[in-house]
């Protein structure tokens, strides 16, 4: 069972798709994230994928700015509080959707906001794991596979 979402959670997401258009709605595909954690004056990356390695879509809003002869189309993830397997990390995670969500997300209404709103709640911990990655995690200039293999943590 999904645990409740709090209070300024709910007010924020009826102002949110009360106001919000259908489409400026999107699914950001992913294979998993990073979150760190901070202990004893550093930061210790971990990856958090589904257990079975299957890709998943965060909820995510879209945006496009035109001014000054420029035009920017932005994006952002929506976030929630952290489930069990990313709460020893970090208190708050993406918002990922269930498959069976992605049609209602993109196309819901203000008629559907309460199935809206059970969409912005923690993904079930059971279908995913976390583990610490290598630091090599924290520069852009890193690339490949071995990013998101397992480490060793040292605690000193």
């Amino acid at each position: 069972m999904l645990s409740q979402p709090s209070e300024p959670l709910l007010i924020a997401a009826k102002i949110l798709f009360a106001t919000l258009p259908k489409q400026r709605r999107c699914i950001i595909p992913a294979g998993g994230f990073y979150e760190w954690q901070r202990t004893e004056g550093r930061k210790q990356p971990f990856f958090f994928r589904m257990r079975d390695e299957r890709p998943f879509g965060f909820a995510g809003l879209w945006e496009r700015w035109e001014g000054d002869g420029e035009v920017i189309n932005s994006c952002a993830i929506l976030t929630t509080e952290a489930n069990e397997v990313l709460r020893p990390v970090h208190d708050r995670m993406p918002v990922i959707l269930h498959p069976d969500d992605y049609e209602l997300w993109l196309e819901g209404d203000a008629r559907e906001l309460d199935l809206i709103k059970e969409m912005l709640r923690p993904y079930p911990d059971e279908e995913m794991v976390g583990y610490p990655v290598g630091t090599s995690v924290n520069s852009p200039r890193n690339q490949g596979a071995s990013l998101i293999e397992r480490a060793t943590v040292n605690s000193a």
